[in-house]
């Protein structure tokens, strides 16, 4: 499946997007973007002065599409926007001008009921000019060093998502920096577990095997080097990175040196939650958008 394709889907999606704290150049021009090439509807919570403001600087007109909301507070902002999406009255949440801490604090009360049972998890979908189709990689932003159950809860976030945007039976890869299993290198040790229990359909939806060094799970060239006998060995769909940091480096690298198109979200919730970096560009805030509204 192709990155643009998917985007392509997501324009069309007639549904609401609540914009927390929305007084961002950034988030401003992303949503002026989205509200020209898509049939999405955007309510805007913040500062009506400075929103307008940026608006203005955007040169973008008034539309039945597009609601400010203004509140007193970044407090206000927040309880107001997760309220809208609890309540149905929005369908897709996204972070302005707000620490990710703060609106996922109360994305998980209990009294909003948007939470599913599994952890939340950072899910990134890249557009990489060298590889044959889109690329997700999972957990480059929430999960420091997740357990193997938290994991499990990753992958699963990442195979419904994947289903929602229309994968039948995507291939996951376990990565480490070795393929062997190694007892010293509890990732290995993790991906093998991960795979038995794919085998013994304890995770179910797509094709998971590992673990897998980055090269053969991207490269068949590299998985038939190594002498790799795996369907998902060079053709990976989803690529479960066993900590944070390995996952963010990989992030970076591919948008500032492999010059990747990439749209993220935070999924685990009842409802896509786009929480972009503010060093993303606004075209990838752009992209998490339309992305987000392929999932619904």
């Amino acid at each position: 499946m192709q990155f643009n394709d998917i985007l392509t889907a997501g324009k069309s999606v007639k549904k609401v997007v609540a914009v927390c704290q929305a007084a961002d150049t950034d988030v401003i021009k992303a949503v002026c973007r989205a509200l020209k090439e898509t049939e999405a509807t955007f309510r805007l919570y913040g500062d009506e002065r400075k929103i307008k403001a940026l608006l203005e600087q955007e040169q973008q007109q008034q539309t039945a599409r597009l609601e400010i909301r203004h509140t007193l507070s970044e407090q206000q902002s927040v309880e107001r926007s997760v309220r809208s999406v609890a309540r149905g009255e929005a369908h897709v949440l996204m972070k302005g001008l707000v620490a990710t801490p703060v609106i996922l604090k109360e994305v998980l009360k209990k009294e909003h009921q948007l939470t599913t049972g599994r952890k939340l998890s950072h899910l990134a979908f890249f557009n990489v000019p060298l590889y044959h189709k889109m690329l997700m990689v999972t957990d480059a932003g929430m999960n420091i060093s997740p357990t193997l159950d938290e994991k499990v809860d990753i992958i699963n976030n990442a195979l419904i998502t994947a289903k929602q945007l229309g994968y039948s039976e995507p291939k996951v890869a376990l990565i480490s920096a070795i393929e062997l299993i190694n007892p010293k290198m509890p990732s290995t040790v993790d991906a093998a577990l991960i795979a038995q229990m794919s085998q013994r359909k304890q995770i179910k939806g797509g094709i998971i095997d590992g673990p897998f060094a980055l090269d053969n799970a991207i490269s068949k060239d590299a998985a038939l080097h190594k002498g790799m006998d795996s369907v998902v060995a060079g053709d990976a769909d989803i690529l479960v990175m066993p900590q944070i940091e390995s996952g963010n480096v990989l992030y970076k690298s591919l948008t500032y040196l492999a010059g990747a198109d990439v749209a993220s979200m935070v999924v685990g919730a009842k409802v896509p939650v786009i929480l972009s970096s503010r060093a993303d560009k606004f075209s990838d805030k752009y992209n998490s958008i339309v992305l987000a509204l392929s999932t619904l």
